[in-house]
């Protein structure tokens, strides 16, 4: 494969790495501070959802780098190799762990929309959470497909 082919999703992955960064910095603080000017009350339940974000951003960002590091081992020719499966074996955990966390908010995301009487709320904790699970699927798929191949990549070497 090219390095211009990989080159385009690596620069996607640092956008999406920047975005989130961002919003972590400067997007959620400013959240919190606007949430408990205007209602306390509401703010009692979005804080805890805010921390939630947080902690999920670390499993997110070491996600990231593990598709780095595949894109890498995808541009070294060594895609067929038990480093791309164990990058794709972290980003499944990763995503698990994030998909996890984001379902033992979900009752904070609901008693949020009850506070403010907005159903749309609950929509964006499941939107989290079955993106990751999502995300999670496709790293095991790739997983053992990878896997496979490597299996039989190692089997043809033996051959030869």
């Amino acid at each position: 494969m090219e390095r211009g082919s990989t080159l385009l999703l690596k620069l996607a992955i640092l956008f999406i790495g920047l975005v989130i960064l961002a919003l972590c910095i400067f997007g959620l603080p400013a959240l919190a501070l606007e949430a408990g000017r205007n209602d306390p009350d509401f703010a009692r339940w979005l804080y805890p959802i805010l921390i939630t974000m947080y902690i999920a951003a670390v499993p997110f960002f070491i996600g990231l780098y593990q598709a780095l590091k595949v894109l890498t081992y995808i541009d070294k020719q060594k895609a067929f190799s038990e480093l791309s499966v164990r990058a794709l074996k972290r980003i499944k955990y990763c995503a698990i762990i994030i998909s996890g966390l984001y379902i033992l908010s979900l009752p904070l995301f609901y008693c949020l929309a009850q506070q403010d009487d907005a159903p749309g709320i609950v929509v964006i904790g499941l939107i989290l959470t079955f993106a990751s699970i999502v995300v999670a699927t496709f790293a095991a798929v790739l997983q053992r497909i990878l896997q496979e191949a490597v299996a039989i990549k190692s089997e043809n070497d033996l051959t030869v």
